[in-house]
């Protein structure tokens, strides 16, 4: 199958940082240039790891965690603080500019889905920020002596990832709710037929977003994502399990079809037709973010029965005894039971 421009494998990449205590893979407009608005990167934490604080200068963030048990710190503006934590199955959201960090408070790895509003998205780490001032200034901001600072390493160039020194500090009782936290795996699927099921975390249910939303979508061995596109909405997708195919759609007619599976990252341009079909053996899953956190939606049931079979004819050049017999629907199904047969492999 010819390389596409759409689609990469961020777990094949080589990360952008590891050490003993996890690592960084990111996928963004360096390796797929067609990405506007959106980007991801796959966060692994060994038990003991502590991404450090930091923010992100031009970019929203939303995480999802795939598997292990951490504590996310949410140091926002005016001292507004939110600590939570995070297992299997569980959101979260941090404002751009927002400072928090994400540590491993459990015994097995960790990992976590980023999805980010930018297609590069840029850091300020808290180790390279304070390292980067002089101790008099920094002694100045934290009403403590030049001197206190002496024995601190300083560097401009943040640590990233460090090791924790012992077990993570107590929880203090039952964890309050966050407005920073969301449980997609616990809610009841918006979406759910024997096609498949699809979790949304959106402006709807979600208030707290903002230009960003996900999807947890589970697609059946005899289901589709029906052909559809989103309205002023992009669309950036991983695959945690199966296999599937998509279809693009590019303006002047040119079409992009390939498999996708585990680690694969994609990306549709705004309002791009496009199909995803699970063609593998057991569910196709994936992580689907979009770079609005209400986005638009218009499948081909939907706009099937908006016109009339005389419109219908004229537009395929048919008479209009050839125009099929399309579904009239009260709203779009978004996935769908598969009545045909899989299309060859295009491998």
């Amino acid at each position: 199958m010819p390389v596409s421009e759409h689609i990469a494998s961020v777990t094949d990449k080589a990360p952008a940082f590891r050490n003993s205590s996890g690592s960084i893979s990111r996928m963004e407009s360096r390796d797929l240039p067609v990405m506007k608005r959106l980007s991801l990167r796959r966060l692994l934490l060994a038990p003991q790891g502590v991404r450090e604080p930091h923010w992100h200068a031009n970019a929203h963030e939303l995480g999802y965690c795939l598997r292990g048990r951490h504590r996310v710190t949410i140091a926002g503006s005016h001292n507004l603080h939110s600590s939570f934590t995070l297992s299997a199955g569980e959101a979260f959201f941090v404002p751009s500019g927002a400072l928090h960090h994400i540590e491993n408070i459990g015994d097995v790895e960790g990992e976590m889905i980023l999805g980010f509003s930018s297609e590069r998205t840029e850091d300020f780490g808290l180790s390279g920020t304070l390292g980067s001032f002089t101790d008099a200034v920094l002694g100045n901001s934290l009403d403590l002596p030049a001197s206190d600072f002496a024995d601190l390493k300083r560097t401009p160039h943040d640590t990233c990832i460090g090791g924790r020194a012992g077990k993570a500090s107590a929880e203090g009782g039952e964890e309050p709710p966050s407005p920073y936290k969301l449980s997609v795996a616990g809610m009841v699927p918006q979406i759910q037929n024997t096609g498949g099921a699809a979790r949304t975390a959106q402006s709807a249910t979600w208030p707290i977003l903002k230009d960003l939303a996900m999807f947890s979508l589970q697609i059946t061995d005899t289901g589709m994502r029906e052909i559809h596109w989103h309205p002023e909405t992009a669309e950036m997708g991983y695959v945690t399990g199966g296999v599937g195919r998509m279809t693009i759609l590019s303006p002047g007619g040119s079409t992009d079809t390939y498999e996708m599976r585990s680690g694969d990252v994609y990306f549709i341009p705004r309002a791009y037709p496009h199909h995803i079909e699970n063609v593998g053996a057991g569910d196709l899953t994936l992580l689907v973010f979009f770079d609005q956190s209400t986005p638009g939606d218009i499948g081909v049931q939907g706009v099937a029965g908006a016109y009339s079979t005389e419109v219908l004819a004229a537009t395929f050049g048919v008479e209009p005894s050839a125009i099929p017999a399309f579904p009239t629907v009260d709203a779009d199904p978004l996935i769908v039971p598969r009545v045909n047969p899989i299309d060859p492999s295009l491998v």
